[in-house]
C-alpha cells in the first residue's frame, strides 16, 4: 500500500512538472500580438501536417525582390473541423495572410486570417 501511494504521488509530481512545458509550446511569445501584419503572395507549398500546418509563399517587397514567407496555422484536426483539407491550398494560389509577425523580424507569421483567390478560409469551426 505504501509503495502504491508513493508511485501515485511520484506520477502526480511528474505530471505537474511537465504541464508548463506542454502549455508553453502553445504560447505566442515569439510573435508580436499587438499589431496585425498582412502579406500577399503566391503559395509555394502547403504542409497539412501535425503539429501545425505551414503555408510557404513568395511575395515581392517594395523593390520588386522576391521574398519567401512562412505562415503557421493550427493543427490539421482543427482545420478539418473548419472545412480545410490537404488540397485547400495549391501551389500557384494567390493568398493573403494576416496574423502576428515574428518578433525576430523573420518572414514568419502566426496566421489569424487566410484569404485564397479572394475567398476567406476560416481557421476555426464556427467563425
Amino acid at each position: 500500500m505504501k509503495r502504491q501511494l508513493r508511485s501515485v504521488l511520484l506520477t502526480a509530481a511528474v505530471l505537474v512538472c511537465l504541464a508548463p512545458i506542454a502549455i508553453a509550446h502553445h504560447g505566442n511569445t515569439a510573435y508580436n500580438t499587438t499589431e496585425p501584419y498582412t502579406v500577399t503572395g503566391t503559395v509555394v507549398e502547403f504542409q497539412f501536417l501535425n503539429p501545425h500546418c505551414i503555408i510557404t509563399l513568395e511575395t515581392k517587397d517594395d523593390t520588386g525582390s522576391v521574398q519567401k514567407w512562412q505562415g503557421e496555422l493550427t493543427s490539421p484536426n482543427h482545420l478539418i473541423r473548419a472545412g480545410w483539407n490537404a488540397q485547400s491550398l495549391k501551389p500557384g494560389d494567390k493568398v493573403t495572410l494576416t496574423g502576428w509577425r515574428a518578433k525576430s523580424g523573420a518572414n514568419s507569421l502566426w496566421i489569424t486570417k487566410t484569404v485564397v483567390n479572394g475567398e476567406e478560409l476560416k481557421t476555426a469551426a464556427g467563425n
